[in-house]
């Protein structure tokens, strides 16, 4: 459990970091919270008894060290991650702390692992990108089916959404990403990013029962394509969304999400499929929940008191499934996540080209 160590969430007072405030609190951590809007941190601090709001800037290097000073590790939950990820992760070096974000913008992923990776390991530092719904959830799922597998022909992972309704924060992320890309798309074969101008493929994906086959947008791409390539062998890795789900995140006029329940959590379902090739079989993991941005706060929190408590396997810039022990993390949110591997079996078909 947490044991009173102090965690800096930078971006507290917003959808994704109020679910870690809390979450913090309840595996026993000390939240402190900082942010660039003073305001809102005040307004949170107030909800929150005993809170330490401490405003900082990502362009003011001595505010970042001073929010985070003494504090055993930093989240950064602040988008664009573009614009935050750099200064942050910066100043969790020179504090010689951990660092974790959620960040799903896929370039802002690439530039952690390119201007941080040698950096990080040669500080004997970890630093662990996209510790989200995508991107870390995702990779924990491929890594655990991978299992005994050194290496795969290719990684499918099917997002099944009930809906998806985006908060400001995915707005902006997602207009950053699309500025920085022009408009293009991106797909990750034959063991590269590829930039592609076309329209992405629609398709069937036989999800597991009771779901069915659904139609889903191919080449969906999500984080999971930068994060599972540095640190498996796998040269095609794709990922799809359902079409209402991604229809939803697209339109200009739909809601952002809405608390359903105590916990804040709204009523939107998921289920993550998971299936890995290599020559003539295949393995397949699945994962269901409820909410993509409340389980976030319990996947950064495992991650968090994991790296404090010093189970992990590497250090450096690492994807999540590179960091830890995946089918022991999925074991350890089963109040979050129900997690099941299928047993490998022989390739029938095509299934999912």
């Amino acid at each position: 459990m947490g044991s009173g160590h102090t965690v800096v969430v930078f971006g507290a007072y917003g959808h994704t970091g109020r679910f870690i405030v809390r979450q913090l609190r309840e595996r026993g951590f000390v939240p402190v919270l900082s942010g660039r809007d003073a305001g809102k941190l005040r307004e949170l601090a107030r909800s929150e008894p005993g809170s330490d709001p401490r405003p900082a800037s990502v362009d003011d290097p001595a505010s970042l060290d001073r929010a985070l000073a003494g504090a055993a590790a930093v989240v950064n939950c602040a988008g664009p991650f573009a614009a935050t990820a750099g200064p942050v992760i910066e100043a969790a070096l020179r504090a010689g702390i951990p660092y974790v974000d959620v960040a799903a913008e896929l370039e802002a992923i690439v530039d952690t692992f390119t201007h941080f990776t040698d950096r990080a390991r040669a500080a004997q530092a970890v630093v662990v990108p996209a510790m989200a719904f995508y991107g870390g959830l995702g990779d924990l799922l491929v890594t655990a089916a991978m299992g005994d597998w050194t290496e795969a022909d290719e990684v499918h992972i099917a997002y099944a959404l009930s809906s998806w309704h985006p908060t400001a924060g995915t707005r902006a992320s997602g207009a950053v990403s699309r500025q920085r890309r022009g408009g293009r798309r991106l797909r990750y074969t034959n063991g590269q990013l590829e930039y592609r101008q076309d329209a992405p493929p629609t398709l069937r994906w036989p999800f597991p029962e009771p779901m069915g086959a659904r139609t889903v947008i191919g080449e969906f791409t999500m984080a999971d394509v930068i994060t599972v390539p540095r640190h498996l062998s796998v040269p095609d890795v794709r990922s799809y969304m359902t079409v209402e789900a991604a229809r939803e995140v697209s339109a200009p006029d739909t809601p952002s999400p809405s608390a359903a329940d105590d916990h804040g959590r709204s009523d939107q379902t998921f289920l993550v499929d998971v299936l890995v090739r290599s020559g003539g079989a295949e393995r397949r993991a699945v994962a269901t929940g409820r909410d993509i941005y409340a389980v976030t706060a319990p996947l950064v929190v495992e991650a968090v008191d994991r790296i404090l408590c010093g189970r992990t396997r590497t250090v450096g810039v690492a994807a999540a499934g590179a960091v830890f022990d995946a089918p022991d993390f999925l074991r350890a949110l089963s109040a979050h996540v129900s997690f099941d591997l299928l047993p490998t079996r022989q390739q029938a078909g095509a299934a999912g080209r």
